[in-house]
């Protein structure tokens, strides 16, 4: 006689085998996806070391490749009946990855728009979020096959954003000294929340740390 636990130990097990035989699908989605967002970051280093028309037209080119790659899997999420992490978790760490690039995306637009140019914070800034961006990336590529590396580079990722606190209130202390003129003022609040966009980006990253060792624990 087959008792209720022992069909649902044959059932969970014949999905684990399902799975097994083939890539999980939403995390290579996931991988493709914070890739782009890798390359986004590292785009606007470069806009930060040159701010130029093509070097912020690239941030915003690899924004559009990342938001597109983010609408198929939500496409395919809906489509699934079954999916081997929950869907809340696979929608909610797709958003925190898209986030990262977005605000990376309207850092740039912002500089365009209001005429500021890169200064040192603003460099650190932007190396501190590649960097988050590389660690998120990472930890995709192993999460399914070594989640307790995956879970070190998430790690990583949140450490970072501690780095990015300091350095943020840093820069506004720097930012409200003794300012001259209105010029001065203006330019100050400019920055200001120029710096703010770049302060959230990585706590985006950070977000999505939290949601991978979340998974890891869940699911690994």
């Amino acid at each position: 006689m087959i008792t209720p636990i022992t069909l649902l130990t044959r059932t969970t097990e014949r999905l684990k085998s399902i799975f097994s035989r083939r890539p999980n699908l939403f995390i290579t989605r996931l991988i493709e996806q914070s890739l782009l967002v890798q390359e986004g970051t590292t785009a606007l280093t470069d806009y930060m070391g040159k701010p130029s028309g093509k070097n912020a037209n690239s941030v915003r080119d690899y924004e559009k490749q990342a938001d597109e790659v983010r609408r198929i899997l939500i496409d395919e999420l809906n489509r699934t009946f079954v999916t081997p992490i929950d869907r809340e978790d696979l929608y909610a760490l797709s958003r925190a990855i898209d986030d990262i690039l977005d605000y990376a995306q309207s850092t740039v637009d912002e500089m365009e728009i209001l005429k500021v140019k890169p200064n040192p914070y603003l460099e650190e800034m932007a190396n501190m979020l590649k960097s988050s961006a590389e660690e998120i990336h990472l930890a995709m590529e192993r999460i399914a096959d070594h989640p307790n590396v995956a879970d070190t580079h998430a790690v990583r990722a949140k450490s970072i954003e501690n780095r990015m606190e300091k350095l943020y209130a840093e820069a506004i202390a720097d930012l409200f000294k003794n300012p001259d003129d209105l010029k001065d003022v203006v330019t100050m609040l400019k920055l200001r929340e120029i710096y703010r966009h770049m302060l959230y980006a990585v706590r985006s990253a950070e977000q999505a740390g939290n949601i991978i060792s979340d998974i890891i624990i869940k699911f690994y």
